[in-house]
């Protein structure tokens, strides 16, 4: 092999580290804010990733059937009612059930659990069993080839942009609105931010809904780079709470390091090793250094 062909590999291996990486931050930042934020575990939340995947393909299937005129535009449109059908979803999930199991973890997780099931199989009777892909538009498909050895997707592209900017909206609204001032401020300190006047049980139910929304906008990112179907977001959710927890409950900072750092781990270790080796090195490696610094890499200094 050569010189030029294994820095080729290598950086196509590195791209291949920074899709994982869009794809995690993406389902991470909602669970973040959700865990971060509200200590609930949330175990349904691959589930609205799926959910925002399958809203997508909807809009394509209703666009491409009724109105091929907009097939060219119909995606960015499909990414906003993803995020809206999600955050509604999310909205009605903490009101008839999360808001009675605050302070109880356990069944907090056992309830969420339950739920991801019931989702599932919703899923598998709505659209069946098999995997489904929305049509993309003609400006998502192709490649770009800087050079003659290198071949990158413009669907990657695309999911890194979107996660660039989501995760500059998410930064803006925690840390210049007056919303995000009221969610930080509940974290910090409960009973406080209540003497002060602040909702905090509202605080919750827009917290929750908006967790929820971002992991729409994750599906909907996922239907670039792969096929949806029932069990989807399952098989992201342990890496997800992966990248939460060994970056530091409620640090954005923290979760996008954390997605950055496992995704190339990931992407670099199975290229020299098989698979399964790969993810046991890394999985490994984040054990050891939550041993040495259980708090996560970046943790939110929090009153109980």
């Amino acid at each position: 092999m050569t010189a030029s062909e294994l820095s080729s590999i290598l950086l196509m291996q590195g791209f291949s580290g920074l899709s994982l990486f869009s794809v995690l931050l993406l389902m991470a930042l909602g669970l973040a804010i959700i865990f971060g934020q509200m200590g609930v575990v949330n175990l349904a939340h691959g589930e609205f990733m799926a959910l925002g995947a399958y809203v997508v393909y909807l809009c394509s299937t209703v666009v491409h059937d009724k109105f091929p005129a907009f097939a060219p535009y119909y995606f960015v449109v499909a990414i906003v009612i993803a995020f809206g059908v999600c955050a509604l979803m999310g909205l009605l999930v903490e009101w008839s059930l999360i808001r009675f199991l605050y302070k109880r973890p356990l069944d907090t997780l056992l309830a969420t659990w339950g739920l991801s099931l019931v989702m599932q199989q919703a899923f598998r009777s709505i659209f069946g069993a098999r995997e489904v892909t929305p049509t993309l538009p003609e400006w998502l498909m192709g490649s770009i080839k800087p050079t003659g050895n290198i071949d990158i997707p413009i669907n990657g592209l695309f999911v890194m942009g979107l996660t660039l900017v989501l995760t500059a909206g998410v930064w803006l609204f925690m840390f210049k609105s007056r919303r995000g001032l009221q969610m930080r401020a509940t974290v910090q300190n409960r009973v406080m931010s209540d003497a002060v006047g602040i909702n905090t049980r509202m605080v919750d139910r827009f917290t929750f809904a908006l967790g929820c929304g971002i992991a729409g906008v994750a599906g909907a990112a996922f239907t670039t780079i792969g096929s949806t179907g029932p069990d989807s977001g399952s098989r992201y959710i342990v890496d997800t709470f992966l990248v939460v927890v060994f970056g530091g409950t409620a640090s954005l900072m923290g979760t996008v390091a954390s997605a950055f750092g496992i995704a190339q781990g990931q992407s670099i270790s199975e290229f020299f090793l098989q698979g399964t080796m790969g993810k046991v090195v890394v999985l490994l490696a984040i054990v050891i250094i939550l041993m040495i610094r259980p708090q996560g890499l970046f943790a939110s200094k929090v009153r109980q």
